[in-house]
C-alpha cells in the first residue's frame, strides 16, 4: 500500500513521539529511595545553576560543548585502536553488501541508500526481476547529495508517501539535519523533478497526505490563529489538520479538525484501498491514548467508538483492535493483549459482533499483524522469540495455519509486498550471530530467499543463551545473553548489558553488525535486558512500569547485572552499561541509584531532569508514562526517578560516557549537557561528547555514526578490561 493506513499513522506518531538499543533488593534499595526523596526536594528547579545549558544553540553552551567534546576526542580518539575500530564500524555502514529494503510503489521497488560515496543517499528503484539478482541495476530518483550541494542544504531523507493509483507523484519530507522537524515537497517520478508551485509545507512537525491529485491533509504549524491560539500542542506536534487544495495558499485550507493544546498530536489520512476509500481523522491525546473518527463525505466525523487505549486499524471490511486494556463488547469481555475483529461497517452501524484472533497468554504477546490481500498475518513473541501464524478471514471463526517456513529461533519480521494486490510477503530472519536473510513468500507457500547480509564480524566460537533473572518482587525477566563459547566462568568477562525498558517497545535478537565488531569480535560479553516497561509480554509488561511503578524496570536491570555476577560471568568492575533516550533515563537512574553494580556506563540521547522533562520539547508528549512533575502527587514518585534531581557530589559513581546530538529536537540535549557539567562540577568520572547535527538517532551520516560508535565501545573497553 503507498499510504499509511490509520493504524499505520497512529503507529507512526506515537513512533516519531517516542524517545525510531532499578533498585537492588533489601536495605541498599530502601537507603537509594529514601535519599531519591530528599535530594530532590533539596534542588529544586529554581537552584538549577545549569539551566542556561538548555540554551541549545547559544554562543555560551556550544563553547562549553566544544570544550567538553575536545576533551573527549582528546581522550578516547588519538589512538591507532580507536582509528581502526572507526574505519571497520564506517566500512560495515557503507557496506555495498548490506540488504537494500525496499517498497512496491507501482510498478517498481524503491529503496534508500547510505554508503561512502552517497553520505545523505539516493532514493532510487528496480524491478522485481531485476532485485532477485545479486547485483540490481538501480535507477537513480533523486540524489540527496547532489540536492544538498545545489541547494546549500544538509537534507536528511524522512520518507515518501506516493499517490495511488498512478503513482507519479509523492510527497517527499526532507529534514534539516535529522531533526524531527521537516518539509514536505511535491516530487513528479516521471520526470524526478520537484513539481513547479507543487504541494510545499515549511519546516515544523507535522506532515501532508494525499486525499486526491489536487487534494491533501496538512497537519503543522500553521501560526497563531486569528485568536491568538498556537497551531501546535504543548509537546511540540500540530494541534490541526486541514483540508488543502492545490493552486490555493496554505493560509487558505479548510479546517478538518482541531485538537486542543494538552492534545500531543491531530492528523488524518486518506484510505486508498480501491473499493474501500475512506478517510479518518486521529486525535493523538497521549501514549496509548488516541480517538479515530471516520470522516463523512459531508465533512462530519463519526467516532469509532472503542476505548482511547486500544490500538485501531482498519483494513477493507475489518476493523482489528488490539486490545490494552479488557474490553467488553456483545457479551463478552477481552482481555488485555488480545487481537479482535469485526465488520467496520456493522461495528459503525451499531453492531458488536467480534471474533477473537489473538488471546495471550503468561508466555505470549501479540508483537505485530499484517495483512496482505486475503489474509492477516500475525506475529507472536513466545518468552522474545517470534511465532507465526495465518488467517483467514470469514464468517465467525477465522480459518487458522501455520506460516510455512517460518524459523525455529531468532527475531522475524513481516510486511506486506502489497496488501491490496497481493498474497506476498517480505519475510527478514535474523539473530544475535546469525546476519539477516531477506525471503519473500506467497502466504501459503514456501519462501524463496532474496537477500543475505555477510557476516561482518566473525562469530566463530560464540553462542546465543536466554536466561531469567528473579526481579526484587519475584517476577521473572528474561535476558539474552552472547558469549564466547569457552568463557571462564571466573568474573573477569567484559561485558555490556542494554536495555531501554519503556513505550512497549520489545527488544527482540537481532544481528548488530557494529556491536559485533566493536565488542562481541574482541572478547566481550553482550546481553539484552528485557525488563518491564518494554512490549516482551505485550500491555501488561509495559504497565507494571508506568509512572509511580517505574522503579520496577530499574529493579529489573539491576536484578539482571545481580544474575550475571551470580554466574560469575562478570563482576561489576566488568560490567558495562548503555541505554539511549528512554533507555538514557535508566542509565542515569544506575548512575545515581545503583553506582556500585558497574564499571562503566554510556548514557546516550537521555532524558534526566524528570522535574523539567515536560517543558523540553516533546516531553509533554511522554506524561502518560512517567507523570506530571507539576502535580505534587505525581512529583511525589517521579522524583524518586529523576537522576538529575538524586545526583549528590558525595555518592561514588562509575565512569560515565553522555552523547547526545545538538540537532535532536526530541529529547532536548540540555538533559545530558546539565547532568555531564553537574557531575564534573563533583568531579566525577564524566566523559561528554556532542554530535552538533544527527536528530534523535545522534547522526546525519554514516561517518557520524562510525565515530560516535568507536567513541562508546573504546570508552567502554578501556574502563571494563584490566
Amino acid at each position: 500500500m503507498s499510504k499509511p493506513s490509520p493504524s499505520l499513522l497512529t503507529r507512526a506518531c506515537r513512533s516519531v513521539l517516542l524517545t525510531a538499543g532499578l533498585a537492588t533488593a533489601g536495605i541498599a534499595g530502601l537507603i537509594g529511595n529514601a535519599h531519591a526523596e530528599e535530594t530532590a526536594v533539596n534542588n529544586p528547579a529554581s537552584q538549577d545553576r545549569y539551566q542556561w545549558l538548555e540554551d541549545v544553540t547559544g554562543d555560551r553552551p556550544l563553547a562549553w560543548v566544544r570544550e567538553e567534546n575536545a576533551r573527549t576526542e582528546a581522550e578516547l580518539s588519538a589512538t591507532p585502536e580507536f582509528k581502526a575500530l572507526e574505519s571497520d564500524l564506517r566500512a560495515i555502514l557503507d557496506s555495498d553488501a548490506k540488504i537494500p529494503g525496499v517498497q512496491k510503489i507501482g510498478d517498481h521497488y524503491y529503496n534508500f541508500w547510505k554508503d561512502r560515496q552517497h553520505e545523505r543517499g539516493l532514493w532510487r528503484r528496480t524491478t522485481l526481476e531485476e532485485y532477485r539478482k545479486d547485483q540490481p541495476a538501480w535507477e537513480t530518483v533523486l540524489d540527496l547529495d547532489a540536492l544538498n550541494a545545489a541547494e546549500g542544504e544538509n537534507w536528511v531523507w524522512h520518507g515518501a508517501n506516493c499517490l495511488r493509483p498512478a503513482f507519479d507523484r509523492c510527497l517527499i519530507a526532507l529534514s534539516r539535519g535529522g531533526a524531527d522537524a521537516d518539509v514536505t515537497r511535491e516530487f513528479d517520478l516521471t520526470t524526478k523533478t520537484w513539481v513547479e508551485d507543487g504541494f510545499f509545507r515549511p519546516e515544523a512537525k507535522g506532515g501532508l497526505d494525499w486525499i486526491d491529485r489536487d487534494t491533501v491533509y496538512v497537519y503543522t504549524d500553521f501560526g497563531p490563529g486569528a485568536d491568538g491560539a498556537p497551531a501546535m500542542t504543548e509537546s511540540g506536534y500540530p494541534r490541526i489538520v486541514k483540508e488543502w487544495k492545490r493552486g490555493t495558499p496554505m493560509s487558505e485550507a479548510t479546517v478538518v479538525y482541531e485538537g486542543t493544546a494538552e492534545d500531543m498530536y491531530i492528523a488524518a489520512a486518506h484510505d486508498d484501498t480501491p473499493g474501500h476509500e475512506r478517510d479518518f481523522v486521529i486525535r493523538t491525546i497521549a501514549f496509548y491514548n488516541d480517538e479515530l473518527y471516520l470522516r463523512n463525505g459531508d465533512g462530519s466525523l463519526a467516532k469509532v467508538d472503542v476505548p482511547n487505549s486500544v490500538n485501531k486499524s482498519v483494513h477493507k471490511d475489518w476493523l482489528v483492535l488490539e486490545l490494552r486494556e479488557p474490553y467488553t463488547a456483545g457479551g463478552t469481555t477481552w482481555p488485555a493483549g488480545s487481537l479482535i475483529a469485526a465488520n467496520f461497517d456493522a461495528f459503525m452501524a451499531g453492531e458488536r459482533d467480534f471474533t477473537a484472533l489473538f488471546t495471550p497468554t503468561e508466555r505470549t504477546s501479540l508483537s505485530s499483524h499484517t495483512w496482505t490481500k486475503n489474509h492477516l498475518v500475525l506475529n507472536v513473541l513466545e518468552d522474545v522469540k517470534s511465532r507465526l501464524s495465518v488467517l483467514t478471514p470469514g464468517e465467525g471463526e477465522w480459518t487458522r495455519s501455520a506460516f510455512t517456513g517460518a524459523p525455529d529461533f531468532g527475531t522475524v519480521g513481516i510486511s506486506a509486498v502489497d496488501d491490496v494486490d497481493s498474497d506476498a510477503v517480505w519475510m527478514t530472519v535474523a539473530d544475535y550471530l546469525t546476519p539477516t536473510t531477506l525471503s519473500i513468500a506467497e502466504v501459503g507457500e514456501a519462501p524463496q530467499p532474496l537477500k543475505s547480509m555477510p557476516a561482518f564480524f566473525d562469530a566463530e566460537g560464540k553462542v546465543i543463551e536466554q536466561h531469567f533473572a528473579t526481579s526484587e518482587d519475584g517476577t521473572r525477566v528474561p535476558y539474552f545473553m552472547v558469549r564466547p563459547e569457552d568463557l571462564a566462568f571466573d568474573g573477569t568477562a567484559p561485558t555490556l548489558l542494554y536495555g531501554y525498558g519503556g513505550f512497549e517497545i520489545a527488544l527482540t535478537p537481532g544481528y548488530s553488525a557494529t556491536a559485533g565488531k566493536g565488542w562481541l569480535e574482541k572478547g566481550g560479553v553482550y546481553v539484552v535486558a528485557n525488563i518491564r516497561g518494554g512490549g516482551e509480554y505485550g500491555p501488561r509488561w509495559h504497565q507494571a512500569a508506568l509512572k509511580a511503578n517505574r522503579h520496577k524496570a530499574y529493579e529489573d536491570f539491576a536484578a539482571v547485572a545481580e544474575d550475571l555476577v551470580a554466574r560469575k560471568v562478570t563482576s561489576p568492575g566488568h560490567l558495562g552499561a548503555q541505554g539511549g533516550s528512554n533507555g538514557g533515563l535508566l542509565m542515569g537512574n544506575m548512575i545515581t541509584q545503583y553506582p556500585e553494580h558497574f564499571g562503566a556506563i554510556v548514557c546516550q540521547v537521555p532524558l534526566l531532569d524528570m522535574q523539567r522533562y515536560h517543558k523540553l520539547l516533546a516531553g509533554a508528549s511522554w506524561m502518560a508514562e512517567y507523570g506530571d512533575p507539576d502535580k505534587p502527587e505525581e512529583w511525589a514518585f517521579i522524583q524518586t526517578f529523576s537522576p538529575y534531581q538524586l545526583f549528590d557530589p558525595a555518592m561514588d559513581t562509575p565512569p560515565t560516557l553522555f552523547m547526545t546530538s545538538t540537532r535532536d529536537d526530541r529529547v532536548h540535549p540540555g538533559h545530558a549537557r546539565k547532568m555531564a557539567a553537574l557531575m564534573l562540577d563533583a568531579d566525577k568520572d564524566v566523559r561528554y561528547y556532542e554530535n552538533i547535527e544527527g536528530g534523535h538517532g545522534g547522526a546525519a551520516n554514516n561517518a557520524q555514526a562510525a565515530h560516535m560508535s568507536a567513541l562508546a565501545y573504546t570508552f567502554l573497553w578501556n574502563e571494563l578490561v584490566e
